[in-house]
């Protein structure tokens, strides 16, 4: 008997077989091969790498869990979150736009946090506490709650928190069930709606209700708030702007992480009528995605928003979008990645007409609008380009160019103490800015950051402020103690 018909049989079954799992495996319909990545990497989250939108963690990224803290006796304390951070900036400001006055000015700003946190061994009770202490010394101007806040909260909350209350993702991570009460310090989307601007010497923070279905891990997740901003006072305890309140519901779709992150979202800032300020009600449905285009180095990062509603007696419509397009050459070992940004938020076309155009900008950041602080999301219109280098492991440079319009030359530059020419005749070209910062690794816990930015002033400024340019240089020591 001859064995090898069986043998050859035999194999043309196996090949047979391993081409059609193979097939299988291929066909975009079979979840398992959608999963492999994030199985291995254990999270759907991919991190955006558009120019400054990474969000603070929660809990801060210089807080640290106990058990890692390198003490024998907290090795099993894993219940416990710490932390304590300082930071120092210099800085030096030549004509500095959103001051009333020009001249010099040498701010020395400095910056206190410290965070415990407790988790998991009282479940589902948990709770964290956050202090900031913000001050500022040699600066020729009237203290300010932009730089000053003397020793208050700024995360203060009790959580219950249910691990497995809507079980599990596909690749095992538990979908958690949790709800917060109190005074919070959070980041949202891309940082330009809600922020606790980290640039700023001093936090936003707000209190009320943050409930959340599932964690960043997980292929999707639903936040919810109802909080009030809380009003920044200088040296007393801040106390919620009892005329605001503002309604969120902010969803994350990470299903398909490896292409694309989807973020639709619905805010809603309510302002009641007082000390003849009109009752307002802005609603804002909005959509970001931000993803790579497989392997061929390029990023992006792109949102839209619609805004309506009542302001007075005047209708609210509003809109505004970003997009960002970069492309990082991953062969060179500097990882040089340069980036093409466009933004765009209305402002009122007609101060006359029963339309208010200008769009909300919420409570976000402002400063990568601006290297110097002088823009925020609304009234502008603006393109940039940026680069990226890490020349060292320790070592991060980047650097841009940024043009500045108003989006409508009659209304605000709110910046700029709100300077306004209703005519329009003064035109609504801002000016445009270069910035360089270079960012020093010392140690794991020491960074090192300066920078330099000038603004070269355009007809409106000229018009409205009477400024040429501005130089903005300064010098940042900032160290965790843990």
């Amino acid at each position: 008997m001859n064995p090898t018909p069986q043998r050859t049989t035999g194999n043309r079954f196996l090949q047979a077989r391993v081409l059609g799992l193979l097939l299988i495996a291929s066909s975009p319909a079979n979840a398992a091969d959608h999963e492999a990545a994030k199985l291995t990497r254990g999270t759907y989250y991919q991190n955006p790498l558009s120019y400054s939108t990474t969000r603070d963690p929660d809990p801060p990224k210089y807080v640290r869990n106990a058990s890692e803290l390198g003490v024998d006796s907290l090795l099993n304390v894993k219940w416990l979150d710490v932390g304590l951070d300082y930071r120092f900036r210099y800085e030096y400001r030549d004509n500095d736009l959103r001051r009333a006055q020009g001249g010099v000015d040498q701010p020395l700003l400095h910056r206190t946090r410290a965070y415990i946190g407790i988790k998991e061994i009282l479940d589902p009770f948990r709770f964290a506490v956050e202090l900031q202490d913000s001050r500022r010394e040699n600066s020729r101007y009237v203290r300010d709650n932009r730089d000053v806040n003397e020793f208050d909260l700024i995360r203060a909350y009790v959580e219950l928190y249910f691990k497995d209350l809507f079980g599990q993702d596909a690749i095992g991570n538990s979908r958690p069930f949790s709800i917060r009460y109190g005074i919070h310090n959070f980041e949202f989307l891309d940082r330009r709606l809600i922020g606790n601007n980290q640039w700023r010497n001093t936090a936003n923070s707000f209190q009320g209700f943050h409930a959340s279905i599932g964690q960043e891990s997980n292929d999707w997740q639903l936040d919810l708030l109802a909080v009030q901003p809380m009003n920044r006072l200088k040296y007393d305890m801040d106390r919620p702007v009892e005329q605001q309140w503002m309604y969120a519901a902010i969803g994350h779709w990470r299903k398909w992480s490896d292409i694309v992150t989807l973020e639709p979202y619905y805010l809603a800032l309510h302002q009641s009528a007082y000390a003849g300020v009109a009752e307002r009600t802005v609603h804002n449905p909005g959509l970001r995605g931000y993803g790579v285009v497989g392997a061929s180095g390029f990023d992006y990062d792109a949102s839209v928003n619609y805004q309506f509603g009542q302001n007075g007696a005047n209708k609210v419509r509003a809109y505004a979008g970003t997009v960002e397009v970069g492309y990082t050459l991953s062969s060179n070992p500097w990882k040089p990645r340069i980036s093409l940004f466009y933004g765009y938020a209305s402002g009122d076309r007609n101060p006359n007409d029963s339309q208010d155009n200008r769009f909300e900008r919420f409570f976000g950041f402002g400063r990568p609008w601006s290297a110097n602080d002088y823009i925020v999301f609304e009234n502008i219109n603006t393109p940039k380009v940026r680069v990226e280098l890490k020349p060292r492991h320790d070592l991060r440079v980047d650097f841009g160019y940024s043009y500045y319009w108003l989006a409508s030359g009659s209304d605000r530059f709110s910046s700029a103490n709100n300077a306004r020419d209703r005519t329009g005749a003064s035109g609504n070209f801002l000016g445009q800015e270069f910035d360089i910062r270079a960012r020093y690794t010392w140690s794991p816990k020491t960074e090192i950051t300066i920078g330099y930015s000038y603004f070269a002033a355009g007809g409106f400024v000229e018009r409205q402020l009477q400024r040429p340019s501005t130089n903005f240089a300064y010098f940042e020591f900032s160290h965790r103690f843990f």
